[in-house]
């Protein structure tokens, strides 16, 4: 037997509960608990539940639920603590339990749970009982909840018929669009095919003329070289005629020799005479000088890659240079990487042009040297020696071109020579007229 309030006897406590205590009568059980906790010291409390002391009530709630149901289980002396408390926080509640009437109008769940703390006789029926009207208002809860669903899917059902419905004759609209459509693009093709159908009739038309056309080609093709032959029957005819002309003026060809060459004295004479009279002065510009390039010191030349080599004999120079007016154009670089490629360019570019000076007052010829601008990184300032004309190339113009432009320069006739290894500049110096001479051979003549 368990002493509650005052130490009276209570018969409800050896009654016991064939079942678990309800989830909703469990919460409310926890909850007296713990608002019943705060009220008792630190002594009056169960060992397992004392590091729970300063719990806040809803903290003591949800941390120690367990702990406190266990408690109040197994611990009587605690459920009567608990149980003290309760009375004074519920009074009416727990008189009414006490005198074995419960208030009608008191939640099913605050009953079986003061029932199951206190434990008046009959608080297992109580506590059944609560926990079956927890249970039958769950399941009308559910039922209400099942109804709402049910009106919320029929709705719902009405609304996808709806929808269904619109969506059914939105199709059926498309539908019948796409089958006009259909029917048009039908129309289109047939116009279409029409419209291949007479070019390819329009196609074998031109074929056929074409045939006319090629056959009145061969035609005339066949006509012309009849034509071609006639004509070259009657030039044979000329040509034999020309020949006895030929043979018939022969005999009068001296006298005609003695005009002619009479004619030509007096013409030299009077051109003589003429220059006398004009006193006309030397040729101050050369062709050469009108090619557009690049003095020194006017620009920042580039790159010029290295060419190869080849030996003759010096002795050809000599004869070229004597000849009259001969101009010597030499490809600097060329040279000068062939003879001494390991000195730095501007000592090259020294070296060439004394070598060349001397070349020039030893022969009397023009003397031209052309560099490649893209070897250098700053203007060349230099004084070019007496009888040296020196030229640099333009950006985006290499000193091979320079060097056709200048034989172009000049006039058909006159002996241009070129000093060059490269092979595509000698060939283009020959197709302009000129002689092209290997660097070697001006090495060993300046040497």
């Amino acid at each position: 037997m368990v002493e509650i309030a005052g130490g009276e006897p209570q018969d409800g406590a050896a009654e016991m509960l064939d079942r678990p205590l309800p989830d909703g009568v469990r919460r409310r059980v926890v909850q007296i608990v713990a608002d019943g906790f705060g009220g008792l010291t630190v002594a009056e409390l169960p060992a397992q539940l004392r590091q729970y002391a300063r719990f806040a009530p809803n903290r003591r709630a949800k941390f120690a639920g367990n702990a406190m149901a266990a408690a109040l289980e197994t611990d009587p002396l605690f459920r009567q603590r608990i149980g003290e408390k309760l009375r004074e926080a519920q009074p009416e509640l727990t008189g009414a339990l006490d005198s074995g009437s419960p208030p009608p109008a008191a939640d099913p769940l605050d009953v079986a749970a003061a029932a199951y703390v206190l434990r008046p006789p009959g608080w297992v029926k109580l506590v059944t009982a609560a926990g079956e009207e927890v249970q039958r208002a769950d399941a009308e809860r559910a039922d209400e909840e099942t109804r709402a669903e049910l009106e919320r899917l029929r709705a719902e059902l009405d609304r996808a018929r709806e929808h269904t419905r619109s969506e059914t004759e939105r199709l059926r609209t498309e539908l019948e669009a796409a089958k006009k459509e259909a029917e048009s693009l039908h129309r289109k093709l047939r116009s279409a095919l029409s419209d291949v159908k007479r070019g390819e009739a329009a196609a074998r038309k031109l074929r056929s003329e074409m045939e006319t056309v090629r056959a009145e080609g061969h035609a005339q093709v066949s006509a012309a070289e009849s034509e071609s032959r006639r004509l070259k029957a009657r030039l044979g005819e000329t040509e034999a005629a020309l020949e006895a002309a030929r043979r018939a003026a022969r005999e009068g060809r001296s006298v005609e020799d003695m005009r002619v060459r009479l004619l030509l004295d007096t013409v030299l004479d009077a051109a003589q005479g003429l220059r006398r009279e004009l006193a006309l002065p030397p040729v101050s510009v050369r062709p050469a000088e009108t090619v557009d390039a690049v003095e020194p010191g006017r620009m920042t030349p580039k790159d010029i890659a290295a060419r190869a080599l080849s030996e003759h004999d010096p002795a050809i120079l000599d004869q070229l240079l004597a000849l009259p007016q001969a101009h010597l154009v030499v490809d600097g670089y060329n040279v000068t990487k062939t003879g001494y490629p390991q000195m730095p360019l501007e000592k090259q570019r020294l070296r060439l042009l004394g070598q060349l000076a001397q070349l020039a007052a030893q022969t009397g010829a023009e003397v031209t040297c052309v560099f490649d601008g893209a070897e250098l990184a700053v203007p060349v300032l230099l004084a070019p020696p007496r009888g040296v004309r020196v030229l640099f190339s333009k950006p985006g113009v290499t000193a091979d071109e320079l060097i056709r432009q200048l034989v172009r320069a000049e006039p058909p006739g006159r002996p241009v020579i070129v000093a060059s290894t490269d092979r595509e500049v000698a060939d283009g110096v020959a197709r302009a007229g000129a002689r092209p001479v290997a660097s070697a051979v001006l090495l060993k003549r300046l040497a």
